[in-house]
This record gives structure tokens, sequence and C-alpha cells, in this order.
């Protein structure tokens, strides 16, 4: 080593850090124009997670698509779409990884408006813990109030209340407190294990990374140094041992694996195991990774499983703690989140997916909708778009699930248009229920165009596309008689 180098080395250099905390999911959400973006991008730039090539590009955007004059938009490092920027709102999810010494973290900005409120249920179903922002000037809104409900509907128990900017009102402490306690209130029948609030500028970075020295009121941690050092732990470990069957690995006559992601507790070699919801036996014979054979994995592990026997196991099944499985359903209460303008009612029909399974479902009952402004529960004819409800569910055969409190992945599921293939809500299970099972039903729907028979699909329909196969058939058989008549009478 020459002592040139040796001059400007550190005679004793540090030792590595080494980051073990286990990583954390975060989402914001809010009202729009709360400042989501601009908080994450600051958050970004002020953790040094921006790099030299991206802040030119900024500084360039800044200039043509930028809210604050000559000054960086921090916003724009999320906002990357085209009519994200020219209008100065976030549309879809965006997702960014950064991590410090202390911790990484995957953090996703979500839409604020109304609207787009199912791209924000997107971003929530994966995450950890929420960041409710919300405007020092508007306070608690509508809004807040739905994204609240959904973060906690979706399993999330620690939210960061990051009240945004405090330089619009003088940076007042009353403001902080009165907004804190509002929200408190009104959360308070949600079940949030803990919600901090913190009183920020995300423009200028005030208590995002560093104190900010223009609220000396303020003793608590800024943002980055509470979100490296809290323990979102969930009770998925805590269940035995599941793991759905993504997909049967059959290269040759001399093996047969069943590839998944362990969803819940831990599997372990020599473990009996069940095939739900067959119910067959086995134990485990090999877990299998890109990286070799392991003894046991935990949640969160994609792994391939070898059993010590043949049994029948197909893709959709769940591979499960012979002595804490979980049990197959063919009917359950769900907490549904409606996301398409075609109002739902009592009896449509759509397919379920769940896990790595799906099925046919029927809505039996909506037994109540939640008023979004009190969250008391009302009973609805039906549910309109971004109306939250709890529903009871049929299926046409059992599925293995869990409650959403208990498992996360076996709670959860979407309920997809049979006919557009369109996603139009999202459930998560509340209780298993078990009455006969339901079997889809069988008419016939002919689809009619300017009295000409374009196609027919089985099976049942949304109300309004039954409607107008019924109009278009009666338009096909009444037409003629009409214009015979016209013809008629003009003779």
């Amino acid at each position: 080593m020459s002592a040139a180098l040796k001059s400007i080395l550190p005679s004793n250099p540090p030792e590595p850090v080494v980051n073990d905390a286990p990583q954390l999911r975060v989402l914001t959400c809010g009202s729009v124009d709360d400042g989501k973006s601009t908080l994450l991008g600051r958050l970004l730039f002020d953790s040094q997670a921006v790099m030299d090539d991206q802040l030119v590009a900024l500084d360039k955007e800044s200039r043509r698509w930028g809210t604050h004059g000559e000054n960086r938009d921090f916003a724009l490092l999320l906002d990357g779409l085209g009519a994200e920027r020219e209008q100065g709102i976030t549309i879809d999810v965006a997702y960014r990884y950064f991590s410090t010494e202390r911790r990484s973290f995957i953090i996703a900005d979500t839409p604020g408006h109304e609207q787009y409120t199912r791209n924000m249920a997107t971003g929530a179903s994966t995450a950890d813990l929420a960041i409710i922002l919300i405007d020092a000037r508007r306070g608690v809104l509508p809004q807040t109030r739905r994204h609240a409900f959904i973060v906690a509907a979706l399993g999330i128990r620690h939210a960061v209340l990051a009240i945004n900017k405090m330089d619009l009102v003088d940076f007042s402490q009353a403001t902080w407190q009165r907004i804190a306690d509002e929200f408190a209130a009104a959360a308070r029948p949600l079940g949030f294990r803990s919600i901090v609030p913190i009183p920020i500028c995300a423009r200028d970075g005030d208590n995002v990374v560093t104190r900010s020295a223009r609220m000396p009121w303020f003793d608590g941690a800024p943002l980055l140094e509470y979100l490296e050092t809290v323990d979102v732990s969930r009770p998925d470990a805590e269940q035995g041992f599941a793991m759905p069957v993504q997909l049967v690995l059959r290269p040759d006559s001399e093996f047969r694996g069943y590839a998944g992601t362990v969803t819940s507790g831990v599997v372990r070699l020599g473990q009996s195991v069940v095939a739900l919801p067959s119910g067959q036996g086995a134990e485990i014979a090999r877990i299998l990774t890109a990286d070799g054979d392991l003894t046991a994995a935990e949640t969160g592990r994609a792994v391939t499983i070898t059993l010590d026997r043949e049994i029948d196991v197909a893709r959709g099944d769940v591979l499960a703690a012979a002595d804490d499985a979980p049990t197959a359903s063919a009917s359950i209460e769900a907490e549904l989140i409606w996301m398409v303008a075609d109002p739902l009612i009592a009896g449509r029909e759509f397919t379920v997916r769940l896990g790595t399974a799906s099925a046919h479902a029927r809505v039996v009952s909506i037994r109540h909708a939640i008023d979004i402004q009190t969250y008391a529960y009302r009973k609805p004819a039906s549910l309109k778009l971004n109306e939250i409800g709890l529903v009871e569910l049929a299926f046409d055969k059992p599925l293995v699930t869990r409650p959403y409190a208990l498992d996360r992945t076996l709670g959860a599921m979407i309920l997809v248009d049979r006919l557009t293939h369109q996603t139009v809500g999202m459930a998560t299970v509340q209780a298993l229920i078990s009455p006969p099972r339901w079997r889809p039903s069988r008419r016939l729907a002919i689809y009619v165009v300017d009295g000409v028979v374009i196609g027919a699909i089985a099976g049942a329909l949304s109300s309004s596309l039954a409607f107008a196969a019924l109009v278009g058939v009666a338009e096909m058989l009444v037409r003629p008689l009409l214009d015979y008549l016209l013809e008629a009478a003009e003779q």
C-alpha cells in the first residue's frame, strides 16, 4: 500500500454496521394534496437514497413540472407518469426501496383521489405500517377517514399521523394537538395498536429525517428515526405452517415437488402435514431453495417441498401443519371494498381468487355497509363504488381459508367479474360459516345488438347486463310486429 493511500485511510476503520432489523413495508395515504409524494421524496433525499443522475433529472423535471417555483419538487421522485406530472397528483401506486444503517424499507406512494381508492387499497394490502397524512390547514377529511378504515381493515395495526404543511399554520402546537386528538377519537373503533402523531413540513424536511428547529415544542422522534425502530411483528408466524401450492414440479419420473411461499408458521424436515382440502397426510422429505436444501423455512420464504409419499396435490391446494391446519369452508363472512361503478347487489356471482385457488362465488346477502363519516353500520340495498360492507359469500367448492386477522394470505381474496374478467372488489375473511355448498346457476343469457344475436353465455350476470339482454331480446321480437303495424297504418 502506498504512503499516499495510507495517509487518507483511517488507522482504525469502523466496524461495518449490520442491518438485521426486519424489512418494513410503509404506505402513505390520506386525502388529495396532503403531500404524500413530497414527503416520500424528501425522505429519500434526506436519507441520501437519491443517486446523482436522479438528482440531475429531478432538477430538470422540477423546472418543467414543479409546483414550488425555483425549488426542487420532491414529489416528482415518486410521480413518474406523464398524467401525474401534468395534473400534479398521484394516480398509480409507486414503490421505492431504500435502506439505512438500521433498517431497509419498501415504501408505497398511493393516490388520494376518491376515484383511485382501489389503487390505494392495493398498496395497503402488503404494508406493515401506514403514514396517514393530513393537511394542517384542512384537518381530518372524509377521504382521510376512508383511508384510515381501509388501512385498518387490511390488517395494518400501526400508523403514523403525519400532520403536514405546518409552515402554513405558523407551526402552531395547538393546531397539531387539535388534529391529533380529532383523528385519535375518530380512529378509536378501528383497532390500531399505535398511532404516533408527528408534525412535519415535508417540503422543507422538518421532522422528516432530522428534528425541526422551528417546532421546539415537539419532543418526539422525527419520522425516519421512528420508522427505524418501530416493532410491527404480526401473528402470522404464530400460526401453524401453511403454504398454498403455486406449482407442481415434475421434471422427471423421480421427482415431484410442490412450490410456493410459506404464508404462516415454520416448516421443518420430518414434520407431519396435510394437503387441503383433501385431508391426505404425509411428512416433509426435503425443503429446497435455489441456494440448496434447508432444514426449516419460515414465513415469507419461497421453497419447493417434497413429501415422503405420493398423494394428490395440485395448484390451489394448501400444505399445512397436521396439528394446526386451516379450515376448508364453502361459505364465509367477509368485509368487502367495492371497486366499480356498477352497484353490488345480493345474488350476483363472481370468480374469487384466494391465494393460488379460485372458485365461483355468489353474494348471498349484504349484512351491512359502513358509514365512512361515523363508522356506524347501516342496512343497504347495494354497495356503490368505494363503499365498504360486510357480505356473506358462498362458494361452489370448499376453499382453504383463515380469518384475515390471523393470515393475510389465506384470509384475503379478490372478486372478478366472470364476463369481463375485471377485478371488481377485494374482501377479507372475517368468519367461516358452513351452510350447504352453493352451485352456480346455469341461466342462458343472450346478447343482442341492433336486433342481431351476437353471443350467449351460461351463468349469472350482473343486473345491468341481464336487463340489457332482456331489452335486446324484446326488441328483436317486437320490432318486426311494430314495423308491420306502422306500414299497415300508412297504407
